[in-house]
């Protein structure tokens, strides 16, 4: 038998169980992966709650819980191709990620090796928020002399985008709480206040005007880009309900470019990007862990250890 996070109807992190399954094991064109570490993102919570999310997954009850991973392959299929008995790697998983073991069918497009240098829990948070901003940014074309607002900025996806674009050479104005603003900073953007009164903040911030935007909570930072004379097509929004606007680009973690993440985990490993770690749980409080990272008070990302 094995563990693995299930629930068996729709709702809050107390449908959430540990549960006892029997072990699966790699059929013939897959392989296994013995699971260390999983990161969570807010579609994880998301898609127990709403039903209509969880069937463009098509995830239905029964189901699995999370979407990234880490670990290492113990297991290859007869005709399973990529990957050897002691690999380590990274990947993603929808509906399946916390639990102790994960299957992948190969070719595999969502498993990747990881690199010397980078940890299981760092690997383990990296598929959906690591793509997730690099699609945001890709879709507006973002570079270097850009100033760009992006909205909720000290988030999962956010700690990725702030330092993606920093790397791309533009300026840098991020949406987030007071009480983020010193974490923002260190992460090289410009804090300022989401809520009523954006617009005043962010003129008040870049009199000059900024060039791009995007969107990683809600639509408040894009609806202002759009107030402040952005065009549609330098904005962008996270692909979970409709562009406030004709032309603003809606991107997510599928929408990434080749060699993405490959790009990130570089950036890692000669320090040019930090992955803030900000709680770790043991997969036995995974309620906990998902309640945690729902508040959306946290600093970076949530991560449960198996």
């Amino acid at each position: 038998m094995s563990k693995a996070v299930r629930y068996r109807r729709f709702g809050g992190p107390e449908v959430l169980e540990v549960q006892e399954i029997p072990e699966p094991h790699a059929a013939a064109d897959e392989v296994r992966v013995r699971v260390t570490a999983a990161g969570l993102n807010p579609m994880d919570w998301q898609i127990t709650t709403q039903p209509d999310m969880a069937a463009r997954f098509g995830i239905t009850l029964p189901a699995g819980f999370g979407s990234d991973f880490a670990g290492v392959v113990d297991e290859v299929g007869a005709h399973a191709t990529g990957f050897a008995i002691g690999d380590r790697v990274y990947g993603a998983a929808i509906g399946r990620s916390v639990a102790e073991f994960v299957l992948v069918k190969t070719p595999a497009e969502t498993l990747w090796p990881t690199p010397e240098g980078v940890s299981d829990e760092v690997a383990g948070v990296l598929p959906v928020s690591g793509l997730t901003a690099s699609a945001a940014l890709a879709a507006i074309g973002l570079h270097a002399g850009d100033t760009v607002l992006i909205g909720g900025a000290a988030g999962g996806v956010g700690v990725f985008a702030v330092q993606l674009a920093k790397l791309a050479g533009a300026r840098v104005l991020g949406t987030a709480s007071e009480g983020t603003f010193e974490f923002l900073r260190q992460l090289g953007a410009e804090p300022v206040a989401y809520g009523p009164g954006l617009a005043d903040r962010v003129r008040a911030l870049a009199p000059q005007g900024i060039t791009a935007a995007t969107d990683l909570f809600g639509r408040d930072a894009a609806e202002t880009a759009l107030q402040l004379g952005v065009a549609p097509d330098r904005i962008s929004v996270v692909a979970d309900g409709p562009a406030p606007s004709p032309g603003v680009h809606t991107a997510g973690a599928l929408d990434a470019g080749p060699g993405a993440l490959e790009r990130i985990t570089d950036a890692i490993r000669s320090g040019d990007i930090s992955v803030p770690i900000a709680a770790t749980f043991p997969v036995e409080r995974i309620r906990q862990a998902v309640t945690t990272q729902a508040e959306r008070h946290v600093h970076g990302k949530i991560v449960v250890t198996l």
